[in-house]
């Protein structure tokens, strides 16, 4: 009978798990109801759905006992039409295949991506004026107002970063608010910081994770990333800036006479997508010209394009002219990292500057070694303290190679204390400000980190010292240990090293292409500043320790991530913009492109932090060039009707890609994912050329917006194997021929297999119009 009792406990179990399956069903969650475009003239008319619509709609589908739930949390009905509420599973379900709706998920939890730089960019790398750009022509564009949006974790209004002197009257043109909150008054917001919003979730019973109270009722940032990122972009000129003394210098944003308007979605625990969703579409109704947004999803769990709030947001804010720049993402080096990747959302890698940050450890025997990071110690040459290594000091029944890594718990206290602790980094899912704390809380002098990958992103560890090196500088220490009876060490404090070579190069953290969704769009797309980047911070202590004694919280941090990167675009972007004010987001996306720099301050061709040639799943198109992109000579512009066929070419169907922009649009007949090769981008990726196939051909159409009268040649650079040709290759503009259509074909019998990458530049003499390409043969 024991066979029996097995499978009575079997069904019991069985029952138990379809039960518990079912309530989880029919908890209410939080989720987002995206009804596409809301405007069918696609102009920003306000208030196009009401309400009460979206409320009837969940009338219908939601029982009239739990009428409490028939409330809509967030409502957008400015770029584009939907509303997100408490519903369960199989609400949701029923929603999902009403007329007019295009997609519905649960709200997703997103992350935050965490001056010299501008500086480097328009001089150190050679970027100078074309020399047709008059400084008459920059500064008689400068006054011209420009509007940027940042959705982030808010701002600190006092900043002065963001003070409003010699700046004129807020444009005429602006429709949004200064909010008030517990922390924050209308007075905060000036001539600069034109605007601030925040936007609150009230915790429900059974609600899930992004249930959280986004901004605790006020635009005010308690994070400093929000901050940071908006100054970066717009900040105004600060004299002697700096973090504690390093990185001394006059502190701005790219557009320091742009406008900032502050949108605050996130917390330290994240970003709720609905949130982020709501801004913006406030953001494109208050009137922004461009949106920084430093937030992505996870690159472990993408979700497809019409389950993105970032992407359906870009996708609307794009066709009513605004353009939305967003970070790619801090989980390289691996390949297939990048978010945001859809092809209307400008996507930035994150490079270093010339500038680095070098701690430096003297051992017993009198060798130095150079590390990075941010210390402030106040260890010297004169007195050395016992040197350890973590494998060899672990606590009791702790395996070594935890030990060597420093996990919590790991390290025997007693003996570590007083001593300066050598950590290696072989698991790097325990970050460097936990071995930190590890070694720091068992009362050691100090810690040398031993880690190759991250040694290009410098470690802020406050008042204690720390230091990181690479492997080779690695094994000499551990030999020098393990060698000497009574091994000796010291931690010098920090110092800047300037005219830093090479730079600059690809962060080690930075995400990579291809993208997970597609590999026919090139992503990233281009690569900004983002390793050791100073700029405004809050002026608080977050950290026991974080504060050198006597000093009080500096104005300004230094941070590094594409968060720091993507806002360096977004500055050029608004500079362009007020240059050219009748340019398109796609024209402004495809200038800062075409115009990119592949080379670094030694004039060899960029690299990434392994020392190799980097390519364009690393970098895109290369370094933004804000000046010479002023004038570029040619222009792709992507229009809404290529970004229709990208979504047919993705396989949805003809009836929601209508849905999403209320049109009669036909999907082309013949649509396939290999297709989306052809839309009119600045770059080119394919996802697969068989060799054996006939030559693939790709067309592109180019606008010029340089003199009326030009002639360009083309002039290909491929990978040895990898057959390209341009018809025609030669493009002759007049007055009355602003546009031309070319073709490039692409033949593979004798490539390597694999990505070949390569580049078509467009030349007349003055401009240098150069498109990449990425090609897979199989």
């Amino acid at each position: 009978m024991e066979w029996l009792h097995q499978f009575l406990n079997f069904l019991f179990l069985a029952s138990l798990l379809i039960s518990t399956t079912a309530i989880s069903d029919q908890t209410p969650k939080h989720y987002v109801v995206y009804m596409g475009n809301s405007s069918p003239n696609n102009k920003r008319v306000q208030g196009q759905i009401s309400e009460s619509d979206h409320l009837q709609l969940l009338s219908s589908i939601i029982p009239s006992e739990e009428s409490e739930r028939i409330a809509l949390i967030h409502h957008f009905s400015h770029a584009f039409s939907g509303f997100s509420a408490m519903l369960t599973e199989s609400e949701a379900s029923a929603l999902s295949g009403h007329n007019g709706v295009v997609s519905v998920f649960p709200d997703p939890m997103l992350e935050l991506h965490t001056t010299r730089s501008w500086d480097f960019l328009e001089s150190d790398l050679g970027l100078k004026a074309p020399h047709y750009v008059t400084s008459k022509t920059l500064i008689q564009h400068s006054s011209i107002d420009s509007i940027i949006g940042v959705i982030d974790t808010g701002i600190w209004p006092e900043s002065p970063s963001f003070r409003d002197e010699g700046i004129g009257e807020i444009p005429s043109r602006w429709k949004g608010v200064c909010m008030e909150g517990h922390d924050f008054k209308k007075s905060n917001c000036n001539r600069k910081l034109i605007g601030a919003r925040f936007y609150n979730i009230e915790a429900t019973p059974g609600s899930n994770q992004t249930q959280i109270e986004a901004s605790k009722g006020s635009p005010r940032d308690s994070v400093g990333h929000g901050t940071h990122t908006a100054s970066i972009a717009a900040g105004v000129y600060v004299k002697n800036a700096s973090y504690y003394g390093l990185a001394l210098g006059t502190a701005r944003g790219g557009s320091p006479s742009t406008r900032i308007a502050a949108y605050r979605t996130c917390s330290e625990e994240g970003c709720s997508g609905a949130i982020i969703l709501k801004a913006i579409d406030d953001a494109v109704k208050d009137g922004v010209d461009v949106i920084s947004i430093s937030i992505g999803l996870s690159s472990l769990f993408q979700s497809d394009f019409l389950s993105d709030p970032i992407a359906i947001g870009a996708f609307h804010a794009e066709q009513m002219g605004v353009m939305v720049v967003c970070s790619a993402g801090n989980d390289g080096p691996d390949p297939f990292t990048v978010v945001n990747t859809a092809p209307w959302i400008f996507t930035i890698a994150a490079s270093n500057i010339d500038r680095n940050f070098q701690s430096t450890i003297v051992l017993g025997n009198g060798k130095y070694f150079q590390g990075t990071g941010i210390n402030f110690s106040n260890l010297t040459h004169s007195k050395m303290h016992n040197l350890v290594f973590g494998e060899q000091v672990a606590a009791k029944f702790s395996p070594a190679s935890e030990a060597r890594n420093c996990y919590p718990g790991s390290l025997d206290y007693n003996k570590i204390a007083g001593n300066i602790v050598v950590c290696a980094n072989d698991d790097p899912t325990v970050a460097r400000r936990i071995k930190k704390l590890v070694v720091q809380d068992g009362r050691a002098i100090g810690l040398i980190l031993i880690d190759e990958d991250n040694k290009d992103v410098p470690f802020d560890a406050g008042v204690f010292p720390f230091t990181e090196v690479g492997n080779l500088e690695g094994h000499q220490i551990l030999q020098y240990i393990n060698s000497t009876k009574n091994p000796t060490a010291t931690i010098l404090p920090t110092t800047e090293v300037v005219r830093y070579k090479p730079s600059p190069i690809v962060a080690s953290f930075s995400s990579r292409g291809p993208s997970s969704l597609t590999e026919n769009i090139l992503k990233p797309d281009v690569m900004a500043p983002g390793i050791g980047i100073l700029a405004a911070m809050i002026p608080k202590s977050t950290d026991p320790g974080s504060v050198p004694i006597g000093n009080n919280p500096s104005l300004f941090g230094i941070k590094s991530g594409t968060s720091m990167a993507c806002p360096h675009v977004t500055g050029a972007a608004a500079f362009i913009k007020s240059v050219h004010q009748n340019w398109s987001p796609s024209m402004i996306k495809s200038a800062l492109m075409t115009t990119a720099t592949n080379y670094n301050n030694l004039r060899k061709p960029l690299t990434n932090s392994s020392n190799y040639i980097a390519d364009p799943h690393e970098i895109g198109v290369g370094e933004i060039n804000p000046v010479k992109a002023l004038y570029p000579g040619l222009v792709f512009e992507t229009n809404i009707e290529d970004y229709l066929r990208f979504l047919c070419y993705f396989g949805y169907s003809q009836k929601k890609v209508r849905s999403m922009f209320k049109t009669n649009f036909d999907c082309p007949k013949n649509s396939s994912e290999d297709l989306i090769s052809n839309i009119n981008y600045p770059s080119i990726s394919i996802s697969t050329l068989k060799r054996q196939q006939k030559p693939k051909v790709i067309t592109r159409t180019v606008t010029n917006v340089g003199s009326p009268n030009a002639t360009y040649t083309a002039k290909v650079r491929s990978s040895e194997g990898l057959v390209v040709k341009v018809i025609p290759n030669k493009l002759v503009f007049s007055e009355g021929v602003q546009r031309i259509t070319y073709k490039v074909s692409f033949y593979g019998k004798e490539a390597n297999g694999g990505y070949n990458f390569g580049s078509l530049t467009w030349l007349d003499g003055h401009h240098y119009v150069h498109t990449v390409f990425a090609v897979k043969v199989e």
